[in-house]
């Protein structure tokens, strides 16, 4: 059977599950009914995804682009919203603009350098309503938007704040989720005893009955340890299920603020990870790059070799992947098979050159010479 025909059977399940959870009323008494159904619904799409990746790399010919720099921003968005604009403005790339819609049909790359590091930005072909399931190239935009580190959500000024919902479903569709923490709940696969589900805390939504069973008849798993720390929601369960999951730091960039009311930019500037600009006439590009750099959490590490100056040019790593061997790794594959110390200088030590392993933790700005 061919990838075509199979993606072609599982949309039509797809597609049955989203009608009947439509049409069914969420209450106490459907609630059950409700989670088997998500539970089936994130499997299917699970599916399709790699069937989608396995087939043409996750992104199609021509469609992906070649990571490059120490991180990497995606503008997602509707069309005609001036994500183009704003990556000319930002990057001096050379994205086609103009004034109709799906101008942009491939990502175009540029690249901005704050505070030292580069940074790679994505103008992405703007989004139409219904992506996940296939419309328009939606499938292969969400594929690289999950490669980024960082998602600027462009928005133009003039259209409602309900359109931002449908991009987060968008990309939510596809496990995507924007200004999330993980959800501290964990499941221990084991060979036997069957499944044990123990809680720290109430369960409003989830019941043990509900969660054996989705464990059960859609994943498979007969024998595990759920543990619930926090209180847990289907979609909770089903991310953890899943584990494919990609949580992503998201900026809202409300595009053409000089043509709003200043009113509607106080309104706007009042909701959490949001920012006023006017891509075309470079107004708070500024904000939007030093809020860039704080959404991305990285840190500058310098290079320091024996008996010579400080290199100028930083070694920028994640700060939750930021230990002497990650510095090392980010150097040259090689360089830890014969490492032996390293004698770091900053705020990670107490002392000028600290003698320090490879699992020492370091900071922004920390010097390191490797021995």
């Amino acid at each position: 059977m061919s990838a075509a025909t199979v993606t072609s059977k599982i949309n039509e399940k797809i597609a049955e599950i989203e009608l009947e959870m439509s049409r069914t009323q969420i209450n106490k008494a459907t609630m059950h009914h409700i989670c088997l159904l998500k539970a089936r619904l994130a499997r299917l799409k699970r599916e399709e995804l790699e069937i989608v990746s396995r087939k043409s790399g996750a992104s199609g010919p021509g469609f992906e682009v070649r990571r490059s720099g120490d991180a990497r921003i995606g503008l997602f968005g509707f069309p005609s919203v001036g994500k183009s604009t704003l990556l000319n403005s930002l990057t001096g790339a050379t994205s086609k603009v103009a004034a109709y819609e799906f101008t942009t049909l491939t990502p175009v790359p540029g690249v901005i350098t704050i505070n030292g590091a580069k940074i790679q930005i994505l103008d992405l072909p703007g989004i139409i309503e219904g992506a996940a399931d296939g419309a328009g190239r939606g499938k292969q935009v969400i594929a690289i938007a999950r490669t980024c580190s960082l998602i600027l959500m462009v928005l133009d000024g003039m259209q409602s704040l309900e359109l931002l919902k449908i991009l987060e479903n968008e990309l939510s569709g596809y496990g995507v989720k924007l200004n999330k923490i993980p959800p501290k709940n964990r499941i221990d696969k084991r060979d036997k005893k069957g499944i044990t589900v123990s809680s720290s805390c109430p369960q409003p939504e989830l019941d043990e009955d509900t969660i054996i069973q989705i464990l059960k008849n859609d994943y498979k798993i007969h024998h595990a340890a759920v543990h619930l720390d926090q209180p847990a929601t289907i979609d909770d369960l089903i991310d953890v299920l899943e584990g494919n999951r990609i949580y992503l730091p998201c900026i809202y960039v409300i595009n053409k603020c000089d043509q709003l009311l200043p009113e509607q930019i106080a309104e706007f500037s009042k909701r959490p990870d949001t920012i006023c600009v006017s891509a075309q006439k470079c107004i708070n590009l500024d904000i939007l790059v030093s809020t860039m750099w704080e959404y991305l959490d990285l840190i500058r590490v310098y290079t320091q070799p024996k008996g010579k100056p400080i290199d100028p040019e930083p070694v920028v790593l994640y700060s939750t992947r930021c230990t002497v061997r990650d510095f090392c790794d980010k150097i040259h594959s090689g360089l830890i098979d014969d490492f032996n110390y390293a004698l770091v200088t900053g705020t990670s030590v107490k002392h000028f050159q600290c003698k320090c392993g490879r699992d020492h933790e370091l900071q922004d700005g920390d010097v390191v010479t490797i021995c």
